[in-house]
């Protein structure tokens, strides 16, 4: 089997997102290596799709080639030469295991959240039925185990804790359903543990097979959960805000399942008494018709909750770029920054 990654359409997602035309010129020169760095990863990956089952090599297959940015082995693999590592090959596996512990936690997302599409494709669950969908999750979380395997006890541990952070916000998403009363501070619990944690995990993890003082490996840890935040509020906006036809998935998808993200927790806080509570009212159905979905849209956008989220989002985009400080200046730290600057002026 040939990589499942194409480091240069990998890349070329990164910079279309989050670069921009001036970042690609600027970080022309991170190009090349990163890109062959990401075809090794993909090549790790690929070498533990196989099984004895070629229906499920298919499904698994499938999960891992969606065309996505790869952007925790992108943080993994720029920390690590951030840091000053030219041989990257020592985290090529890391990287491979925090991509498909990602990919097992979307298998599975996508099952829970009755999502029919994933980048303008059909979710695994609707391509291969839920069964293999549930069966194609764990297989991931297995191989990416195998990948971690290759680490001492301390790096696997990391990963560990990442899985069953993604499953403890899953469970705590799944017991906020329809319920606008949560707060922001568990909503920021949840994003930790679905999204901000394995971000944090991944960059903390290359700094520590680099072999950095704490206090670095700490600080790249506060830059992966900082910029996972950012990055998971951004895409609350992009639910409500988005254009379909650029994030290859449909619109309103949060209110329509329930989901308390950011933009619905704002409304319900900003709007006026009327408002909130039909607001609340049409957030609590459990079957909800296109009108009423776009009608909870325009209580949003009356609210200005658009602005208001994109401003705590830019907080801690900064938040993490602060982290950086202490890591010596070059072109990958520089790259890292504009990551965390891109995750939120991105369209999908």
């Amino acid at each position: 089997m040939t990589g499942l990654i194409d480091g240069s359409a990998s890349l070329g997602l990164l910079a279309d997102q989050i670069l921009g035309k001036e970042g690609m010129e600027r970080f022309s020169e991170v190009f090349a290596p990163l890109s062959r760095d990401l075809q090794e990863v993909g090549n790790r990956i690929s070498r533990v799709m196989p099984c004895a089952y070629s229906y499920l090599t298919e499904a698994a297959t499938f999960a891992t080639s969606t065309g996505g940015k790869y952007l925790r082995p992108l943080v993994i693999l720029s920390t690590y030469r951030a840091l000053g590592a030219e041989d990257t090959s020592p985290v090529y596996s890391l990287a491979a295991s925090f991509q498909l512990i990602h990919t097992a936690s979307l298998v599975h997302d996508d099952l829970i959240d009755h999502a029919t599409l994933r980048r303008g494709r059909p979710s695994v669950h609707k391509a291969f039925g839920e069964p293999v969908a549930i069966v194609t999750g764990d297989y991931l979380f297995v191989r990416a185990f195998q990948l971690a395997a290759e680490y001492p006890r301390p790096i696997i541990t990391m990963c560990g804790e990442a899985s069953a952070d993604l499953a403890l916000g899953e469970v705590m998403q799944e017991n906020s359903r329809f319920d606008l009363s949560i707060g922001r501070d568990r909503y920021l619990r949840i994003v930790s543990n679905k999204t901000a944690n394995a971000l944090a995990a991944g960059a903390e993890a290359a700094a520590r097979v680099f072999g950095v003082e704490e206090r670095i490996a700490h600080a790249m840890s506060d830059y992966g959960r900082a910029m996972g935040i950012a990055f998971q509020i951004k895409d609350d906006l992009l639910d409500v805000f988005g254009d379909p036809e650029v994030t290859g998935k449909p619109l309103l998808s949060d209110f329509r399942e329930g989901l308390p993200t950011l933009p619905s927790l704002d409304a319900y806080e900003l709007l006026p008494t009327k408002e909130r509570e039909e607001f609340e009212r049409l957030f609590t159905l459990r079957s909800k018709r296109q009108s009423q979905l776009l009608r909870m849209k325009e209580l949003c956008e009356a609210a200005g909750v658009r602005a208001l989220s994109e401003r705590q989002a830019e907080e801690w985009s900064q938040t993490a770029i602060n982290s950086l400080q202490n890591i010596r200046p070059g072109p990958y730290r520089d790259l890292l920054e504009k990551v965390a600057e891109g995750a939120i002026r991105r369209r999908y």
